[in-house]
């Protein structure tokens, strides 16, 4: 009789109550790990959808930067279609305290203009009337004047003294190094 006993305690598996909790556990903690995985994706997406924004905001930017008519209207709109959907932007125009500057700030929202929402993305810069043509930099010299133009250097490393040469003036100058005492001088 001992011998039938032991086998059927032997042969004893999980009970059907046993093998529903174990389900439940499981099926929480897979909703939880769902949950997470949904949640990284969304704001993976929404970081994807701003960074593209603020490029769109840029470019825009630049452009109002490189226009020639610069100071036209205080507000312009448009629809531009980059990665593959559309977005629309908003370009409005500020004044300052000085009166060849304005402020020109660029927001960028997802989809056309008749989705609602608020912008991904805000670009701000200056814009001033009295800056030179993009390009025309290189007309000036910068090296006349009064300013030094070049620095030479002698010694170990550069750090042992230099001599300067001003523009136009041929004079040289030759700063004399300066060393600090270490500990071990002072004592």
């Amino acid at each position: 009789m001992s011998h039938r006993h032991s086998r059927r305690h032997l042969a004893a598996g999980f009970t059907l109550v046993e093998v529903l909790v174990a389900l439940v556990v499981v099926a929480i903690g897979l909703a939880a790990l769902m949950l997470a995985v949904s949640g990284t994706a969304r704001t993976s997406g929404y970081l994807r959808d701003k960074a593209i924004a603020q490029w769109i905001g840029l470019n825009r930017l630049t452009e109002v930067r490189l226009n020639t008519n610069k100071f036209g209207t205080n507000t312009d709109a448009s629809e531009v279609t980059f990665a593959n959907r559309t977005w629309h932007y908003d370009t409005r125009y500020f004044d300052t305290s000085f009166t060849s500057m304005k402020r020109v700030s660029v927001r960028v929202y997802a989809g056309d203009k008749k989705t609602k929402g608020g912008p991904l993305a805000e670009v701000a810069g200056y814009l001033s009337s009295s800056l030179s043509p993009p390009g025309t930099s290189n007309a000036t010299d910068w090296t006349t004047g009064t300013s030094l133009a070049t620095l030479g250097t002698t010694g170990s490393g550069g750090t042992s003294g230099g001599t300067v040469t001003p523009t136009p003036n041929t004079n040289t100058i030759t700063p004399t190094p300066t060393t600090t005492p270490s500990p071990l001088q002072s004592q």
